[in-house]
């Protein structure tokens, strides 16, 4: 596939999957060339719906078509998806478990020039909170397409985070397979285990090839679903390698790192070291700047893994 954005790849299985299930409707509030939903409104326009600049409206009317018997999929930016919006999320689509895939771009500190008001570092967290939410964070292009048809065939709510920037292909290997709530294991190893999420999944394999060439050798985990999290795998890599780092483009309060580590708290306490977004707000800037800056390269998670081990 090479390099491509989430949000191109969920433009481009949506308007597949709308070709072949009849019952999907798309609703967009007014940014459907930016989400990509504009490649669904290509090929079935009399199922699509421009809402407007009215994100909480959206996810009342997408309620409303779910408890008709409709797949609905909503579509807009992160931060007003799970932010503008999460009151109706939480009450009209979480409360009644309605059929509807909340697939909101431009998420995390990628979204680069927009700057801090439309920077979501908060979504995954605010998202698992909701009961019954199944929280998802594709690594690529590949894993995207698997995510959507996934959550089509689900029956429930379901959150979709997906990126603006172009990221590498790394799932498209002979085997992958593609399952809510299951780990993908892209390597192995006994030292530690890295934990990544969404683009941080590529990091991550650098910081292990990096790793490798040093003599240490890490387990790389892809855990595309926060919620419900893998925890059989989790309990495996803190048993078998008795240290774990979680990587993810997110606030490293209440989302991947914090899912990781309740689990791990619970059934096998193992050092847990968060490389993410620390309790601060982004700023306007290049993505690849605004990745340096904040801490999210494989530099960061080779310290990290390191220092556990050195701890250890």
């Amino acid at each position: 596939m090479g390099k491509i954005a989430t949000r191109e790849a969920y433009g481009k299985a949506l308007a597949e999957l709308g070709k072949v299930n009849s019952n999907v409707v798309v609703l967009d509030a007014d940014l459907s060339k930016s989400t990509k939903t504009a490649d669904f409104k290509k090929e079935c326009p009399d199922r699509f719906i421009n809402i407007g600049i009215a994100e909480g409206n959206m996810m009342s009317v997408a309620a409303g078509l779910a408890a008709c018997g409709k797949t609905v999929f909503a579509s807009t930016f992160a931060m007003f998806a799970a932010g503008r919006a999460f009151e109706q999320i939480r009450n009209s689509i979480g409360y009644p478990h309605l059929n509807v895939k909340i697939c909101a771009t431009h998420a995390g500190l990628t979204v680069g020039e927009d700057g801090a008001s439309h920077q979501s570092i908060e979504d995954l967290a605010l998202m698992r909170t909701i009961p019954g939410m199944v929280v998802l964070s594709p690594s690529d292009g590949v894993e995207t397409e698997a995510a959507i048809k996934a959550v089509a065939e689900y029956q429930g709510p379901c959150y979709v985070r997906l990126g603006r920037m172009a990221v590498n292909t790394i799932n498209d290997f002979e085997g992958y397979k593609f399952e809510i709530g299951k780990a993908v294991t892209l390597k192995e190893g006994t030292d530690a285990t890295i934990i990544a999420t969404g683009i941080m999944v590529d990091a991550a394999l650098e910081a292990y090839e990096k790793l490798k060439e040093e003599g240490i050798n890490v387990r790389v985990l892809n855990i595309h679903t926060i919620k419900p999290i893998d925890s059989e795998a989790i309990i495996k890599a803190a048993k078998e390698t008795g240290l774990i780092v979680t990587a993810e483009e997110h606030t490293v309060l209440g989302g991947l790192g914090s899912a990781v580590a309740e689990v791990v708290a619970e059934n096998h306490p193992v050092m847990v070291k968060k490389v993410g977004i620390k309790d601060t707000f982004g700023e306007s800037g290049t993505p690849d700047k605004l990745i340096i800056k904040y801490g999210l390269t494989s530099k960061e998670i080779i310290d990290a893994v390191k220092a556990g081990i050195a701890s250890k």
